[in-house]
């Protein structure tokens, strides 16, 4: 997956916005301001950093040895490094889903129901 679609299917869930919290380099997305995703724009082959579910994440890292790693300066066991280049693209969208559905569950209240009102 080109970086350009992994931004546009980040960007298409509901209350994703994009950001650079960490410097230019490092594309944030979040939502309802919780972080889900993020890539560093300047490495190359591209990366990108998910949320995962512990035991799937161990999973996942076997299965696709050297493809799925340990999240980068990330706590590594909840957080995936994918080389977006290096996966099928249903992963790809699968492993976003999966990261934000992780998020969405995470929120108070307030931001749900916020969430849930957007249109």
């Amino acid at each position: 997956m080109h970086i350009e679609a992994f931004r546009d299917y980040c960007l298409a869930k509901k209350g994703v916005t994009e950001g650079f919290p960490f410097g230019q380099d490092v594309l944030v997305f979040k939502v309802m301001g919780k972080m889900f995703a993020l890539t560093a724009l300047d490495r190359l082959p591209s990366q990108a950093n998910l949320k995962c579910d512990p035991e799937r994440a161990i999973e996942l890292r076997e299965r696709y040895d050297g493809r799925i790693i340990p999240g980068y300066h990330m706590s590594k066991a909840n957080w995936n490094t994918i080389y977006l280049e290096e996966l099928p693209e249903n992963l790809i969208r699968e492993l976003i889903d999966h990261s934000y559905a992780l998020i969405v569950a995470s929120l108070p209240k307030k931001s749900l129901s916020a969430l849930e009102n957007l249109e």
